[in-house]
């Protein structure tokens, strides 16, 4: 009696579904962790609501007067302006650790420079329209 033929890929595609077997099974795991620990802390808290617990405040302050505050616009500039400083600075780091592998010199120099420049023709254009004057 002739054996069966057994293909690499057989085996291959075995390991590579066990991998994802146990990735299934830890994200089964942690569902149920999460949806035991939900039920858990419902079924144990005391529900006793009061006028007083559905008051709306905030940082233990009683609300007074109307719900709608103005806010400046430039506070959500500054904000804008230092993720784009941030995303910057995310850039630089894998930028300097190409420009320090061989044969990459020159051309990551110079697209870091037009990286650079475009960062700083926003950076002039915020200047220009006054955003970084605080007053």
């Amino acid at each position: 009696m002739r054996e069966p033929t057994v293909f690499a890929a057989d085996y291959f595609a075995a390991d590579y579904f066990d991998a994802y077997s146990v990735v299934g099974l830890l994200a089964v795991v942690g569902v149920l962790f999460v949806a035991v620990a939900f039920g858990a802390g419902r079924l144990l808290r005391p529900v006793v609501p009061t006028p007083e617990k559905l008051l709306t405040y905030e940082c233990g302050v009683d609300p007074v007067g109307e719900g709608w505050a103005h806010t400046q616009v430039r506070y959500y500039v500054y904000a804008f302006l230092y993720v784009i400083f941030a995303v910057d600075s995310i850039f630089l780091f894998p930028w300097a650790t190409v420009f320090a592998a061989p044969g990459y010199g020159a051309t990551t120099l110079v697209e870091m420079f037009v990286f650079l420049g475009f960062l700083a023709v926003g950076l002039l254009y915020a200047y220009k329209k006054g955003v970084l004057t605080w007053t």
